[in-house]
């Protein structure tokens, strides 16, 4: 329950919130496995119901839906997709983070990762209605806690700190549509999720 209340206080206010999250311990596998596996179903969820169950309206075809197969195992897939994508972003934060001025702490460097990409498993809901899946770019909120999150995180200057944020970005951007490209060639017939 505390990382709830850690990502709430996050959301609402990362400046007071992050040095607070910092001086705690911080229990990866705690976070993996209450937190992440939580969050991660949300967009899992929502991808699967409005790809195979809502559908898609296609102008002059009508609603199209996939696959209910191709949907479920794209749903697991792109679920489990969700711990690789944040554990690859804590280990390029853990591995970074000297290059900045910054210290190496994986724990760290992963609940700056996970709490970081919580913005985005929230705007997942909008995957339910195709009308509104343009909304899951409020997930890019997140690219603003990673930046306010990594000097107390990291021990990385403040000066320095604004290259670092802006490559993760980049990286977390690439890891994010390598992972879409995967999915889509392992699931060729699930559409959108």
């Amino acid at each position: 329950m505390k990382n709830f209340f850690h990502a709430a206080a996050i959301l609402i206010d990362p400046a007071a919130a992050w040095p607070r999250v910092a001086k705690e311990p911080a229990d990866w596998l705690d976070l993996m496995t209450r937190y992440v596996a939580l969050l991660a179903f949300i967009p899992a969820l929502s991808g699967f119901v409005g790809a195979c169950i809502i559908g898609v309206i296609v102008p002059g075809t009508g609603v199209v839906r996939a696959a209910l197969f191709d949907g479920i195992f794209g749903a697991i897939f792109f679920y489990l997709e969700n711990f690789v994508l944040v554990a690859a972003l804590g280990v390029l934060v853990h591995l970074g983070a000297p290059l900045f001025g910054g210290r190496r702490n994986f724990a760290a460097a992963l609940t700056l990762a996970v709490y970081s990409y919580t913005p985005v498993w929230l705007a997942g809901i909008f995957l339910l209605l195709p009308g509104l899946r343009f909304l899951t770019l409020l997930g890019c909120y997140g690219a603003y806690l990673l930046l306010v999150g990594l000097p107390p995180m990291t021990q990385t200057p403040p000066s320095r700190s604004r290259v670092f944020a802006a490559l993760l970005v980049l990286a977390a951007f690439v890891l994010t549509l390598f992972a879409g490209w995967a999915q889509h060639r392992v699931f060729s017939g699930t559409a959108g999720i």
